[in-house]
């Protein structure tokens, strides 16, 4: 006869201490059976078999893994269908719980309604937590109900609501010897799901003191060591929201700031999972894109004419990241000077960003185009000449990725950049009429 346990389902929190849903399923009286799954329906989707995220996935996990050894456990790892993986645990394991941590977009919550159902027919309680944000779903609404979508009043009213003392870091690393007790398995190779070891490294992040105290005066400028390269951490869970806001709330409000906007993107994604494919604003879906191919693949490649822009999709090529400022300013150039549709834009981040995550990818993207929620009027256009002066004055971060923009080699500019501005105003002006 099978001994009853409790299962615990490592998703995008990637991480034992300060875990919500697995302080919970540790505290229950039964022994935690922690699972990972790679997900073929995601992993079928990706073009490089060296995706780098992969790498870091598997990189978590085997840390997780050295770390359930000292406590007589590990973790059990699966690869396939995530349906088809619990269609076969619950015939080889006494479940009696499943404990999981919320995940917001829409696939993840179509993936655990399967789950929830198939588990719900053999009498097993799905038990989900919210773990990835400090505020979900309509936790922080207008007084008429209805969700913001300026993020000014949002912004206000959450930290209104915030009170650190209620949300303290979950102890659950305190309580690991709760774990199944097994024998030692190591994590299976990358090799055996497909996948080889990426060239590209996810940074350490960095919350110092120096780093916080700075960061509002810093953060713009790409040159600048000011910012936290916490992104893809936050974006796989590896650390943990409370316990991070703890460490940082009395040293930068900017910094928040910019954790209080994650929540507010994934907060737009809960009410209107649309906008994954459509305009939240639409109205502009009357804007003609031009949807020139050849200018997207000169933009891709960093071959635009335009330092500030070539450096940022340089860098994104390169490493899997890209500065937040120049985001805005190469995203502004795709949607504006180019009128390439936000969505070709979105779909390249996706592939190449470490810390791709699809509310807030989305939600950026959109309020660059001027199509979504709080965001820039149409008639802004960034002019990538003045934000290089004005972020990269002294060209060190153009210097780095285009190396060659002062010399005859360097190429002419796709576009003139007062005609561009004109012709965006213009198009997006006949389109909303």
């Amino acid at each position: 006869m099978k001994d009853p346990v409790n299962i615990f389902w490592f998703r995008r929190d990637l991480r034992l201490e300060d875990n919500v849903a697995l302080f919970h399923a540790l505290k229950d009286e039964l022994p935690v059976l922690p699972i990972f799954i790679f997900d073929t329906n995601i992993l079928d989707d990706l073009e490089d078999r060296d995706d780098a995220r992969v790498t870091f996935i598997h990189q978590q996990l085997f840390k997780i893994n050295e770390k359930l050894k000292s406590h007589g456990s590990r973790l059990w790892i699966f690869h396939g269908k995530p349906e088809k993986i619990w269609e076969k645990l619950v015939k080889e394991y006494d479940i009696k719980k499943l404990y999981a941590n919320r995940d917001y977009e829409p696939y993840a919550r179509e993936r655990d309604k399967k789950v929830y159902e198939l588990l719900e027919k053999q009498g097993i309680p799905f038990k989900s937590f919210k773990d990835h944000v400090i505020f979900e779903k309509n936790e922080v609404l207008k007084k008429d109900g209805t969700p913001y979508a300026v993020y000014t009043p949002y912004k206000n009213l959450w930290r209104e609501n915030f009170d650190i003392k209620e949300h303290e870091p979950f102890d659950s690393e305190k309580v690991l010897d709760d774990f199944l007790t097994s024998p030692w398995k190591e994590v299976p190779e990358l090799g055996e799901i497909g996948f080889e070891k990426s060239l590209i490294n996810v940074l350490d992040y960095d919350i110092s003191k120096n780093i916080l105290k700075d960061y509002a005066d810093k953060r713009d400028f790409p040159s600048e060591y000011g910012t936290t390269f916490l992104s893809t951490h936050l974006r796989f869970g590896t650390v943990g929201l409370r316990k991070l806001i703890k460490e940082t709330i009395s040293y930068s409000d900017t910094f928040v700031n910019e954790l209080v906007w994650r929540e507010f993107f994934q907060m737009i994604l809960w009410h209107y999972p649309r906008v994954i494919d459509e305009n939240y604003n639409k109205k502009y879906d009357a804007v003609p894109w031009r949807n020139d191919e050849q200018g997207f693949e000169k933009w891709c490649k960093g071959q635009t004419g335009y330092p500030i822009v070539d450096a940022g999709m340089r860098e994104l090529n390169e490493t899997g990241l890209m500065h937040n400022r120049v985001r805005m300013i190469v995203a502004s150039f795709l949607t504006k000077h180019l009128l390439i549709d936000w969505r070709w834009g979105e779909a390249y981040f996706a592939k190449k960003l470490l810390d791709y995550e699809l509310a807030s990818n989305n939600g950026n993207w959109q309020w660059a185009a001027g199509t979504g929620v709080d965001a820039q009027p149409y008639f802004r256009v960034f002019n990538p000449y003045t934000q290089a002066d004005k972020f990269d004055k002294e060209r060190k971060y153009i210097s780095k990725w285009v190396p060659e923009y002062q010399n005859p080699s360097y190429v002419d500019p796709i576009i003139e950049h007062s005609f561009a501005r004109q012709r965006a105003i213009d198009t997006y002006k006949r389109a909303l009429g």
